[in-house]
């Protein structure tokens, strides 16, 4: 069974085919949350995809919650999100 770290991974690169991803689970950092009580997990994911060329923040988090799914309401308590554009991503070096 694969990690709830690698099943977001691979759900992300299915929706976006990104230039760069990484998914970091920060659960540890909240032990004793109503979350994680609930097994849920905290994560942070950085992504860059062409995908997110010409929308606003709040698009780009509706894509990237559409493209979990299920997955936000069973695994997922929360989500940081760092989306941005290759070139967004190139300006900020």
């Amino acid at each position: 069974m694969p990690s709830r770290t690698d099943t977001i991974d691979g759900l992300l690169r299915a929706a976006f085919t990104p230039t760069e991803l990484l998914v970091k689970d920060q659960s540890h950092l909240h032990e004793g949350h109503a979350g994680a009580q609930e097994g849920k997990g905290h994560f942070d994911v950085t992504i860059v995809s062409e995908q997110f060329d010409g929308l606003n923040r709040i698009a780009r988090h509706r894509m990237v919650y559409d493209a979990l799914g299920a997955f936000m309401e069973s695994d997922i308590h929360a989500l940081r999100i760092t989306a941005l554009s290759p070139a967004e991503r190139q300006a900020r070096g």
